[in-house]
């Protein structure tokens, strides 16, 4: 039985050996498909970058793809802060619920909860919706950049996902149980 190793024909007499060529990374198989490194790699050829019209190929496309995957990953952050933000703001339908609860020496005593709901058809969920969407796209994204295992794009993600987060969380509120022991 002959097969083609990577050019060349080897022949076995066992026909239940088989022979799977591995092209060498960056090199086309099949259906035009690039294999991609699976370790870590400071190079900046023949990186693609989630479109297959998309390689890049010189220091200066890296530094670019670099700075682009940055933003993007600032954008990541900030948008989520954003969408909290907004999440508040168009709360509606705010209730105030009383209900008497047994006070001390027999009174009776008034406890009032705030109850806060949002309608399904409303502008500020469809648009929240639309948000939502968007911020699943940019992380998948970012996961796929990351997952090239090229150093650089990795710390782009790392570094704009930190950025973002210096700039845009300093102003979130942060409620902190003081009953909870397990930080």
């Amino acid at each position: 039985m002959d097969h083609q190793m990577n050019g060349s024909a080897v022949s076995t007499s066992d026909p239940h050996t088989h022979h799977h060529t591995t092209p060498s990374p960056g090199h086309s198989h099949g259906g035009g498909m690039m294999m991609m490194e699976m370790t870590f790699h400071f190079s900046y050829t023949n990186v693609p970058l989630l479109f297959s019209g998309l390689v890049i190929n010189t220091a200066g496309e890296m530094a670019g793809a670099f700075v682009a995957v940055f933003f993007l990953a600032m954008f990541y952050e900030g948008l989520k802060i954003a969408r909290e933000s907004l999440l508040r703001k168009s709360q509606v339908s705010i209730r105030y619920n009383s209900m008497p609860v047994p006070g001390p020496n027999g009174t009776v005593l008034m406890e009032t909860h705030k109850t806060v709901g949002q309608q399904m058809l409303s502008v500020p969920h469809i648009f929240q919706t639309a948000l939502h969407i968007i911020q699943v796209v940019v992380s998948y994204f970012l996961m796929l950049i990351f997952m090239t295992y090229n150093a650089y794009l990795c710390i782009a993600v790392a570094a704009g996902a930190g950025t973002g987060y210096f700039f845009f969380s300093w102003k979130k509120a942060v409620v902190v149980d003081i009953t909870e022991h397990c930080h």
